[in-house]
């Protein structure tokens, strides 16, 4: 048998082992408790709120290459002693005047500061994009690891339960015997002990279910008080695709948001530099304008007409100005030192993230190949604990074992179905985490 028929296989049997909680309500596949958390996490909502504000911050770049436009309009009302600004003397009577102006300003040359500002800003968004994607996938992850633990439990429990069922029969079945004289006092309060051991498994399992529930509700931002269904019986079949450690750490660190990331922030830090670099050229920027007033003395009934002194004062003006830095006390030198600085940094954060893909990715393949090889040789435990317990319980019957022995095969038995659980749920989690490094979503966002 091959290994991606095995893989299926093995789910098929352990979807047939596991019981789905006898309660009534919706049952939330993995999926869907993936979109929900996704949907209602607080560190996603805010991962968006900062996109809006990188996607306003372009913007804002892309309008510093337009012309800056303002307007002035001025009123005054003068009472008292003031100048009168025809005669430029000092005057008693009362006057009205206004004025109106309309400048225009426009850089022309800025050692490219403004593109490279735009260029950072366009980075910005990609990186909030990338960043937005990272923190639904590792919701989505931490919703996987959490729904696994929690159908762990639940399995467990269903097997201590069916442990504890077993253990009150073999109890009453002793009692029977002890009336008929095949079996002792003795024996039968040590099959009271194995069914107190086992009430107490039995909740133990119980309260290591209801705390895996609420971690995931929690990783859900579920509300606690309500019931969480969890499926236990779907269609868990997940391939693994072949492929090489190397072939998969290659397709990886050019598709993880948080190499991408990585490298977009690398690109930032370059425009940075750039920027910083940019007050070391001169400036250019052109400015024109135009303006006009009028002016009324309140005791001149012969005062000059508003249409006629707006004509008659009008004004405009063009002009540009030529900015070349000298010295600035050492401050542009030291900003482009801190930001090279910084880009040293994101090139060794860039280099460091790759490694750790590939540690990861290596860590994975093996865990998946480990978690395989241990699915073969727990199944043969189990069964072999399987017949080893019914061997027992058969020589108990027949005077042959103790109660003790019969709870130690017990025992082991269950021990040997919670690790083949185990290894099978830790192959399921490895085969999607390879998938998911070799391109498959982890779920289908709605």
């Amino acid at each position: 048998m091959s290994k991606r028929n095995l893989i299926g296989f093995i789910w098929l049997l352990l979807t047939g082992n596991i019981q789905a909680q006898e309660t009534s309500g919706t049952v939330w596949s993995i999926e869907q408790c993936m979109d929900y958390a996704v949907e209602h996490n607080h560190q996603v909502r805010q991962q968006v709120y900062n996109l809006n504000d990188y996607q306003s911050q372009r913007t804002r770049s892309i309008g510093s290459f337009l012309p800056y436009v303002s307007s002035y309009i001025n009123v005054q009302n003068n009472f008292g002693r003031a100048i009168d600004p025809q005669t430029n003397t000092y005057t008693d009577v009362s006057t009205f005047s206004n004025g109106y102006s309309l400048s225009a300003s426009l850089s022309i040359f800025e050692g490219f500061r403004r593109l490279h500002q735009l260029r950072m800003a366009k980075a910005q968004i990609l990186s909030g994009k990338q960043a937005l994607q990272m923190q639904k996938e590792n919701v989505a992850l931490n919703v996987l690891k959490a729904y696994l633990d929690a159908i762990y439990y639940q399995e467990t429990l269903r097997i201590a339960r069916r442990k504890l069922e077993q253990s009150k029969a073999l109890l009453h079945q002793t009692q029977v015997m002890m009336e008929v004289g095949r079996k002792g006092e003795a024996e039968w309060k040590q099959m009271q002990a194995s069914l107190a051991a086992d009430e107490f498994e039995t909740t133990h399992q119980q309260n290591l279910l209801d705390q895996a529930l609420l971690t995931l509700k929690r990783e859900m931002n579920y509300p606690t008080g309500d019931p969480l269904i969890l499926v236990s019986s779907a269609d868990w079949h997940c391939e693994a695709r072949s492929a090489s450690t190397d072939s998969i750490y290659q397709y990886a660190r050019n598709t993880q948001p948080k190499i991408l990331q990585a490298q977009t922030a690398l690109k930032m830090a370059e425009y940075n530099l750039k920027t910083a670099k940019a007050d070391l050229y001169p400036s250019l920027s052109l400015n024109a304008g135009v303006s006009s007033s009028f002016f009324k003395n309140m005791n001149d009934k012969n005062a000059r007409a508003f249409q006629e002194q707006m004509r008659n004062n009008a004004g405009q003006y063009l002009s540009a100005t030529l900015s070349i830095p000298l010295f600035n006390r050492t401050n542009t030198l030291s900003s482009i030192r801190e930001r090279r600085n910084r880009l040293e940094q994101a090139k060794e954060n860039l280099e460091y993230e790759q490694q750790e893909l590939q540690r990861l990715i290596t860590e994975i393949v093996a865990d998946w190949e480990n978690a395989y090889q241990e699915i073969k040789k727990m199944e043969q435990k189990v069964e072999a604990d399987s017949i080893s317990a019914e061997i027992t319980i058969r020589k108990w019957e027949e005077g042959l074992a103790s109660p003790i022995d019969v709870q130690t095969v017990t025992v082991a038995l269950l021990q040997s179905q919670a690790q083949q659980l185990q290894c099978r749920l830790n192959l399921y989690y490895n085969t999607r985490l390879l998938n998911y490094y070799q391109g498959n979503a982890l779920w289908t966002e709605k």
